[in-house]
């Protein structure tokens, strides 16, 4: 009688495909996703109750409670916007602008940004606001 000598299987688990998997998911999740463009700046937005979604390729400018003009995170005097405004709406093709202001701001200063705007060339200018309920 001979003893039989038993072979163990392989029990290593592979796990290269399922670490492959996870980056796969991770990139694919970082691509998808959209990124705001919001500043640092704290601001306390104005109630509306008919507040809609802005269009996320809208040029977004910022006023502070302090009533100091941001584009695109550097602050420009109010005289600069018109021709900032230009410049981008030619760059991009996009005619949409979103005005994100505190809600302290003088509503003459809200009125000189947005017309600024308009004479630059954007038809669609907003103000974004938080959604009241109601």
């Amino acid at each position: 009688m001979r003893r039989r000598v038993r072979q163990e299987a392989n029990t290593d688990i592979d796990i290269s495909p399922l670490i492959d998997m996870v980056f796969i998911l991770l990139i694919f999740f970082m691509v998808s996703t959209t990124f705001v463009k919001d500043m640092k700046v704290d601001i306390e937005r104005p109630g509306a109750a008919s507040a809609g979604r802005a269009s996320s390729k809208s040029l977004r400018i910022n006023i502070d409670s302090s009533s100091n003009i941001y584009l695109d995170g550097k602050p420009v005097r109010a005289w600069m916007v018109q021709s900032r405004v230009r410049e981008f709406i030619e760059s991009s093709g996009t005619k949409s602008v979103l005005v994100v202001t505190d809600r302290r701001v003088a509503a003459e200063r809200l009125v000189e940004v947005v017309d600024q705007c308009r004479l630059a060339g954007a038809t669609s200018v907003g103000v974004a606001t938080n959604k009241e309920a109601g």
